[in-house]
């Protein structure tokens, strides 16, 4: 749970860095907020968040995307937030070389995976998850389905998000979460139960690192 704050609490400072304090003002950070809340995060955590990103003594985070290989040739990217990218960076490459990986250059695997706008929203009664689909296209949606809780989670273009979020308010939707995901769009690749662990170790290990707030990797 600490781990998942700590990682909110980075999007919404930054969020409000970049957009304004003012959730009325500032989509993005509305989602966040959301976001925070389905999480159980607090009201005065998020508060604090914010307000860190207007205060003059606060150390800037940076938005730093690392990619490598892990063992097996699996590709990784590995997402950070961080107001100190020298530690970072040496962290992320300690990581990588512990586990029998490489820290690779920009673009060296960027290429295998495709930046996606996610949203979860309540269901509805009477709402058609075909026709949202089909209603959503026109605002860069691009797959709508219910989860196993029986929540609706729409898939569209990165560029559409500020387009689906403004739909799914305008049409009193109940917004649960909104950000971003990194789909692959190589064939994963399978590996044996002894290979997983290896690749699951290293996940864990990047996962451990405050400055890290996702991890994407190419394996089945």
């Amino acid at each position: 749970m600490s781990r998942v704050f700590t990682r909110l609490g980075k999007e919404l400072t930054m969020a409000a860095k970049t957009g304004g304090p003012d959730p009325d003002n500032n989509p993005r950070l509305r989602a966040i907020i959301q976001t925070a809340r389905a999480e159980n995060m607090p009201k005065d955590n998020i508060e604090r968040a914010i307000k860190r990103a207007v205060e003059k003594d606060q150390s800037d985070y940076k938005e730093v995307v690392y990619e490598g290989y892990g063992p097996h040739g699996i590709a990784f990217l590995v997402e950070t937030a961080t107001d100190n990218p020298t530690r970072t960076v040496a962290n992320v490459r300690s990581y990588f070389n512990k586990f029998n990986g490489s820290l690779g250059t920009s673009g060296s695997v960027d290429f295998m995976f495709e930046r996606k706008s996610v949203f979860k929203v309540k269901a509805k009664d009477g709402l058609s998850l075909d026709e949202l689909e089909l209603e959503l296209i026109d605002f860069g949606g691009e797959e709508v389905f219910a989860d196993d809780s029986g929540e609706i989670i729409i898939y569209g273009s990165f560029e559409a998000y500020g387009a689906i979020q403004k739909y799914i308010e305008e049409h009193g939707l109940e917004l649960v979460s909104g950000g971003f995901e990194r789909i692959p769009t190589v064939e994963l690749k399978e590996l044996n139960d002894e290979q997983k662990a290896s690749i699951d170790k290293l996940v864990d290990k990047f996962d451990e690192d405050d400055d890290v707030q996702n991890v994407y990797h190419t394996m089945k």
